[in-house]
């Protein structure tokens, strides 16, 4: 049985959004001696501080800390440093929070191997990637895991724990124990225990796996002159962002980075397509430059209709999130579908696919065929698994 008291010093690599958030989480567990936060950028560190220091700040005055927790007694818990040996030399438990490119994380890891103690656990924040390979250069890969957390941190539920090929059960299950005592502000964590690795685990697997359908609506979009938000309102009702506004939100040089790993990981056909490709050349990579799919005026995209295009409808976007939980299910990632609908609202707040498609498999089976025979898309042709509604036998 792990023991969670043997992890006194929790560090944290990177001072990003993500980072700065886990940290902060960390902090508000009060399980941990020292949280060290390190960036190799002062400027990060410094507006992680202060990020976290206001942050608590609101959550206290909210009266949602916890008991005797005040915001100036956990910031004394809290190192930031730019040395890494520093920051990994005593550590018990380490997150890696940075950008999402292999050949960094194994770097870091490799550097995490050398010099944190032999029992520490090295956790990689990755959304999509493999933890065998992330782990392939630490020297212990027995001790790294996946910890896939949701931004807002602090608020979200979600936590995806992830195994590696070589990952111990005793390092799966500390990871475990960690997160379910991380609090967050909208109730008590939901931990997916993920046993066998697969590109993007659970909710970005199924979010990504509309990307290619997404894609080529863009292009058709863009080849004949429809406006893009007449698109998105097919899905969502302003001012919710739709599916080609977040590709804005998060970043186009994001998007692009992750359908070219699952290019190269899934199929070939999550390639980006031409207006995405475009977009990145131009150097307009969406809210961050303040132009990309769409313009962004103080952060939020500019809208200029409220109409919807007509030529699209939820039901597509919910038919190829089953047939991927499906798949899921075929390829051993999880035992139950009930796992990926709780997975889906802990993380996104929306519910899982399995929920109305076990009424409406069949149907949707036939529009997946027919999406097929619209944009060329092989990889979306229904899998057995849905087709026959085999999937119906795994509930639990």
């Amino acid at each position: 049985m792990v023991d969670l008291s043997r992890v006194k010093i929790f560090a944290v690599i990177g001072a990003g959004t993500m980072g700065r958030e886990i940290a902060q989480v960390a902090l508000m567990s009060n399980l941990f001696n020292k949280v060290i936060l390190h960036d190799i950028d002062n400027n990060a560190l410094s507006d992680a501080k202060n990020y976290i220091t206001t942050g608590l700040k609101k959550i206290e005055s909210k009266g949602k800390l916890g008991q005797n927790l005040t915001t100036d007694s956990l910031l004394e818990n809290l190192v930031i440093t730019k040395d890494l040996i520093t920051a990994v030399k005593n550590a018990d438990f380490i997150v890696e929070a940075i950008p999402e490119v292999m050949e960094l994380k194994q770097e870091l890891f490799k550097q995490l191997g050398e010099s944190s103690p032999e029992h520490t656990v090295l956790a990689t924040n990755t959304s999509t990637m493999s933890i065998t390979k992330i782990a392939e250069g630490s020297n212990k890969p027995e001790k790294v895991i996946g910890m896939h957390f949701f931004t807002p941190v602090p608020l979200l539920r979600l936590i995806e724990v992830i195994k590696g090929e070589k990952t111990s059960q005793e390092t799966f299950d500390l990871g475990v124990l960690i997160g379910k005592n991380l609090p967050a502000l909208k109730g008590k964590r939901y931990i997916a225990q993920i046993e066998k690795e697969s590109p993007g685990f659970i909710v970005n697997r199924l979010t990504i796996s509309t990307s290619p359908f997404f894609s080529w609506i863009l292009d058709m979009a863009t080849n004949k002159g429809i406006p893009y938000e007449k698109i998105d309102n097919d899905f969502i009702t302003p001012p919710d962002l739709g599916p080609l506004a977040k590709w804005d939100y998060f970043g186009i040089d994001i998007a692009i980075d992750v359908l070219n790993y699952f290019a190269e990981t899934v199929s070939p056909e999550f390639a980006p397509g031409k207006t995405l490709t475009n977009l990145l050349k131009e150097g307009n990579l969406g809210r961050k430059t303040g132009k990309g799919i769409y313009e962004w005026i103080e952060g939020k995209p500019k809208i200029k209709s409220p109409e919807k295009a007509g030529l699209f409808n939820l039901e597509q976007f919910y038919a190829i999130q089953l047939n991927e939980g499906c798949r899921l299910l075929e390829e051993g990632i999880v035992k139950s579908y009930k796992i990926i609908d709780d997975t889906m609202l802990a993380g996104m707040d929306m519910p899982g696919p399995f929920r109305a498609g076990k009424n409406n498999y069949e149907k949707w089976s036939l529009i997946l065929e027919e999406i097929v025979k619209i944009t060329g898309i092989t990889y979306y042709k229904p899998c057995d698994m849905m087709k026959s509604g085999e999937f119906l036998k795994f509930k639990k």
